[in-house]
């Protein structure tokens, strides 16, 4: 077993984020974390791992496209814009 334990300030570096986001997450259940003794956070390499994937940001699998009904020299700014064009 090759896992390694880090502390939230130890992960929040290796991250590249900040320690209260890291603690947010942790006690919101939204991110994997061990706790110890008496409610120490503590994250593991594979903690880490799960939470980068997690956050990931992917592209869209459907590509916005501009044909709703409208010509092709119309600029849509803004969501707004987008649903008055498809209602």
């Amino acid at each position: 077993m090759n896992l390694e334990f880090f502390e939230p300030a130890e992960a929040a570096a290796l991250m590249r984020c900040s320690e209260g986001w890291l603690r947010d997450g942790a006690a919101t259940g939204r991110f994997p974390h061990a706790c110890w003794g008496k409610g120490k956070i503590v994250f593991t390499s594979e903690h880490i791992a799960e939470i980068a994937r997690l956050s990931e940001i992917l592209p869209a699998t459907h590509p916005l496209t501009t044909d709703h009904g409208a010509n092709s020299s119309t600029r849509l700014i803004g969501t707004r814009a987008r649903k008055r064009l498809v209602s």
